[in-house]
């Protein structure tokens, strides 16, 4: 995979001297978390501030994912990368890449990815944990959002595989919400209809557990956007729920 830097981030970029994997490897910054270390390798994240534009700064060292057509294995962000760029093409909300490239030295692969930073948006864990303080048109705002974002998702035939409370960003904006994914690794094409979308959208409400029956039908309201049989999709989704949180 060929080095990508975003066209409107290369000016920057280049004035700060930041514009190549090896500058941007190099770069002395304090991580935002622990690193990653699951996988054998490491990954680790950064903020990073350039004028008045910000960013994180992924890095990675021999943290990598496998699969049939990459038995060996590949850096993790190659895969999200390609996950970004799609989601772009596709049409669905979600964070954008700024830089990406790999490298392979002896005994590693490594590989950055540089997205520019979410401010002004929060995530959903952040709007759950103050549900109370919420009047309902917010709380009807941010449940349409969810389900809409779900649904632009799932009608370009993309699963998320981590349809979290953590991976949702929201802004709010006058009186509605919009929405936008992150941690796309995990996305894969939507193969097994209904089957596929009810598990990708029950790890969400089981999740948001401060919801009750009225916002999961109004988050599914919007989800479905009128296609029939929402009792019957609130039926199957608290079946696997059940089915899941009695593991």
């Amino acid at each position: 995979m060929k080095d990508f830097i975003a066209a409107q981030e290369r000016t920057l970029l280049e004035q700060h001297g930041l514009a190549s994997f090896e500058a941007l490897w190099a770069l002395r910054l304090e991580a935002v978390d622990e690193p990653n270390t699951e996988r054998g390798g490491w990954s680790s994240v950064y903020r990073l501030e350039l004028d008045d534009h910000a960013y994180y700064l992924k890095r990675q060292s021999n943290h990598l994912t496998r699969s049939l057509l990459r038995p060996l294995g590949e850096p993790t962000f190659a895969r999200e990368f390609r996950n970004i760029r799609r989601y772009g093409e596709l049409g669905i909300p979600a964070l954008q890449a700024a830089f990406f490239a790999q490298r392979r030295v002896p005994g590693e692969q490594r590989a950055v990815l540089l997205t520019r930073a979410l401010d002004g948006w929060q995530d959903l864990e952040h709007w759950l944990g103050r549900w109370d303080e919420l009047d309902g048109q917010r709380r009807v705002g941010i449940l349409q959002a969810c389900g809409e974002l779900a649904r632009r998702l799932h009608r370009a035939g993309q699963v998320h595989g981590c349809f979290y409370p953590k991976h949702i960003f929201l802004r709010e904006e006058a009186t509605v919400f919009r929405a936008q994914l992150i941690d796309l690794e995990k996305t894969r094409p939507l193969l097994f209809g209904r089957r596929d979308r009810i598990r990708d959208l029950e790890p969400l409400l089981r999740r948001a557990s401060v919801w009750g029956e009225v916002e999961m039908r109004k988050l599914l309201a919007a989800y479905l956007d009128g296609e029939a049989g929402l009792e019957r999709w609130f039926a199957r989704l608290g079946a696997r729920r059940l089915h899941k949180e009695s593991r």
